[in-house]
This record gives structure tokens, C-alpha cells and sequence, in this order.
């Protein structure tokens, strides 16, 4: 049997044969068919835009590796910077190679001066984190014009570098300026996410070594959130990376699309919908109005995933590790409840409706003592990895210019008529 589809043009009679590789069809062969005419898929929900070896997400058997490596396996056993270098590079780093670029990335948390004193500072007092972290990382072009130079591979490397490194510093930096406090430079004696939960949460004290198992929980998390294949923030790096833009205005449109609550606010979501609630006895009531349409259930079903999200059910094994730590949410068991209805109920398993990684991290992360608003600023640190290594992968393919098509609806020629004869 041939490993192809044949597409037949029944206004000519003609056909043509394409190919399907990867599960794949380049569907370009069509316009040698029927010129002028295209393929209308609102969402790109089944189109690829693009090829990729990045990472590798099985949505019917609930799989996702990055480079061919299992998520749990690297949950388990990596760091969230040994996962960085694996999405950009390929390949597990030597023990020379993890000295490096850990060394590289601690040396470049620091921001300039005047980042801090003059742009940050210009917020208004109540300015969302998100948004003036999307801000910082535009402006950070702006320190570093030579990021320009994206064909020049040592650069390029730079750029990464001071993304991955400044995004945790820049992201604290706006949640101390939206209460008021003062900021905290980086301490590079500590690792990546402790770092970032001491220049959070330091007060007057001349060190703040964070508890081990939250930075560890904030670890996999970030872990967890690094790549997710094509998604809307991905696919918008690749677009505007397409341009030739330089990396910090990619990831600053990208973190725009994050900024989206259809796709960076699902955690918060979870939050608001448990707390709507009310009580644990009204869990019942709240089920059977989802059932009738009335209310949306939150955190379950993914576009992706039609089994459980494997990513879930690590989330939920790091939480139990931190409320040991924190003490318990009271959301808590109105969550657990909440998954164990719906994981017995045919309602929700005929409609693929299982946890996914954002039914949990939102408990995790209030735990912690973030803020609902710093949630997608969360997402944000971990995902910038998977963004740079998309653009990066998109520059070495020498992938074209993003310039979808239309199918155009509007109205026919008509002449234009003087304002004085409308």
C-alpha cells in the first residue's frame, strides 16, 4: 500500500499524488493542482507549520519527551538548566559542558542599572507583573543592538544566554516593584530557582537561602513548563523570529501571547474556580451545573491530550511535597475531590475531560506565596528555553517568512462615492 493520498480536482478532472512522510502531507503540491486556491484551517488546529526535533507529544497515549527523553524521566532526575541546554542543543551536556553553562547563565543574572532605577521604576504602582515583564524583556533589545547579528552562531548563543539568565530577574524585579518594595540583586551562590525565590522573597536579612524542597518544586515545574511543541506562544516566536527580529522582541511577542488568559491564565483559572465554589459540599451542585453547560470546569481536558496529561500527575506528587512544607490549601482537598469525580464519571472520561498540568500548579504556587498575578510570569521563565529553541531551530532550517493566506468574504468592486452623496 502506498504511503500517500491522492487529491482529485473535480472541476478539471486532474489529480495528484502527495506523499505522506512523518504522519505528514506537504500540502504545497496543491497549488500545482489548483492554483490560487487554498486550505482553510481557522487555528491551524490541523496544520503543520512547521518540522521540528525538539519535542516529541503523543496527545492519545498521553506522552511528551523533549529530544527523545521522557518528561518524567527529567523530572525526576534532571535541573531545569540541564533541560535548558538539552532543548537547545540536542543532547544531555558532559560534566564540562553543565560547568560552563551553568557558569554562564549565574554570571549573567544581573541587569543594567538603569533597567531598574529608570524603567522599572517608571510603572504605574499597580502595573500587572506580566505586562512589565513583556516590557522589560522588548527593552532589553535595546541594551543589546548587536542581538541583530542572528547569523552569527556565537551571538546568537549570547542573546540565549542573557534571556534565560535576566527573564527570573527581571520577573522579580516587576513583582517587588507592583508592592512596593525594594528590588534584590541575584545571588549567584544559589541555583537557578532558588535564586529566584531569594530575590522574591528576601526582606532585610543579608542572605535568603529558600527551603529545598520549594526551590526543587519550582524546578520541575519549570521543567515541566519548557516546551510544549507548537502552541500558541511557540508558533508566535517562530512568526516573528520569521522576520529576522531579534530574539528579545520574539520573546517579548511571544510572552504577549502567554499574556493571553486562553493560554497562559489556566492555573489562575483553577484558583478562581475553586474559591467560586464555595465548599466542599457544594462540589456536587458545581459538577452537575457542568454537566447541564452552565459552568466550565477548569484545568481538566487539554487540546492536545486526549488521556491524562502526563505532566499532571508529576505535578501532583511535587505538591504533596510542598503543602508538607507549607501546610495544606485549604483548596486542596476540594481539588482532590474534584479530580476523583470526574475520573469516575462517564460524563467527563466520554469527552477525554482529564487533569492537566494547570489543575494542580496554581495550588502549588499560591502555597508558595505568589500571587494569582505572577502566574503567567511563571510560565514565562520556564518557557523561554523551548521559545529560544524553536527560534533557534527555525533560523538553522532557513524557514521562510510566516505569510498565511485568506479566504477573502467581504464585498464585491464598488466605486467610491463623495462624502456629500452617502
Amino acid at each position: 500500500m502506498s504511503e500517500s493520498i491522492t487529491i482529485t480536482d473535480n472541476r478539471t478532472g486532474k489529480s495528484v499524488e502527495i506523499p505522506v512522510v512523518n504522519g505528514g502531507v506537504d500540502m504545497k503540491a496543491i497549488q500545482g493542482l489548483m492554483p490560487g486556491t487554498w486550505i482553510l484551517d481557522p487555528g491551524f488546529t490541523g496544520t503543520a507549520s512547521t518540522e521540528s526535533a525538539i519535542t516529541d507529544l503523543d496527545g492519545i497515549n498521553g506522552i511528551l519527551r523533549y529530544r527523545g527523553y521522557p518528561i518524567e524521566q527529567l523530572a525526576e532526575k534532571s535541573n531545569f538548566l540541564e533541560v535548558c541546554y538539552l532543548l537547545l542543543n540536542g543532547e544531555l551536556p558532559s560534566a564540562a559542558e553543565q560547568e560552563k553553562w551553568v557558569h554562564d547563565v549565574t554570571y549573567h543574572t544581573f541587569v543594567h542599572e538603569n533597567m531598574r532605577k529608570r524603567f522599572m521604576e517608571g510603572f504605574h504602582h499597580d502595573a500587572h507583573p506580566m505586562g512589565m515583564l513583556m516590557s522589560g524583556i522588548a527593552a532589553l533589545s535595546t541594551f543589546y543592538p548587536e542581538a541583530k547579528d542572528i547569523d552569527d552562531p556565537f551571538n546568537r548563543y549570547k542573546q540565549i544566554n542573557r534571556l534565560i539568565s535576566k527573564v527570573p530577574t527581571i520577573a522579580a524585579m516587576a513583582y517587588r516593584s507592583s508592592i512596593g518594595m525594594p528590588f534584590n540583586y541575584p545571588d549567584n551562590e544559589l541555583d537557578y530557582s532558588a535564586n529566584f525565590l531569594s530575590m522574591m522573597w528576601k526582606i532585610a536579612e543579608p542572605n535568603h537561602v529558600p527551603d529545598p524542597v520549594l526551590a526543587k518544586a519550582l524546578d520541575v515545574l519549570l521543567i515541566l513548563h519548557a516546551d510544549h511543541e507548537q502552541n500558541c506562544s511557540t508558533t508566535t516566536m517562530r512568526v516573528v523570529g520569521s522576520s529576522h527580529s531579534d530574539p528579545y522582541s520574539a520573546a517579548a511577542s511571544a510572552t504577549g501571547a502567554l499574556y493571553g488568559p486562553r493560554h497562559g491564565g489556566a492555573n489562575e483559572s483553577v484558583i478562581h474556580m475553586l474559591s467560586d465554589i464555595g465548599s466542599y459540599e457544594d462540589l456536587g451542585p458545581f459538577v452537575e451545573s457542568v454537566k447541564a453547560g452552565n459552568s466550565r470546569l477548569m484545568g481538566f481536558g487539554h487540546r492536545v491530550y486526549k488521556a491524562y496529561d502526563p505532566r499532571a500527575t508529576i505535578v501532583k506528587e511535587q505538591a504533596d511535597k510542598v503543602f508538607a512544607v507549607t501546610g495544606k490549601s485549604p483548596l486542596l482537598d476540594m481539588a482532590l475531590k474534584l479530580e476523583e469525580i470526574a475520573l469516575n464519571d462517564d460524563y467527563f472520561k466520554s469527552r477525554n475531560l482529564y487533569p492537566n498540568v494547570d489543575f494542580y500548579t496554581g495550588l502549588i504556587y499560591q502555597a508558595m506565596g505568589f500571587p494569582l498575578n505572577m502566574f503567567t510570569v511563571l510560565f514565562t521563565i520556564g518557557r523561554m528555553p523551548g521559545w529560544l529553541a524553536h527560534w533557534q531551530e527555525s533560523l538553522e532550517q532557513g524557514q521562510r517568512i510566516s505569510r498565511p493566506r485568506q479566504i477573502y468574504t467581504g464585498v464585491g468592486v464598488r466605486d467610491y462615492v463623495d462624502v456629500g452623496s452617502r
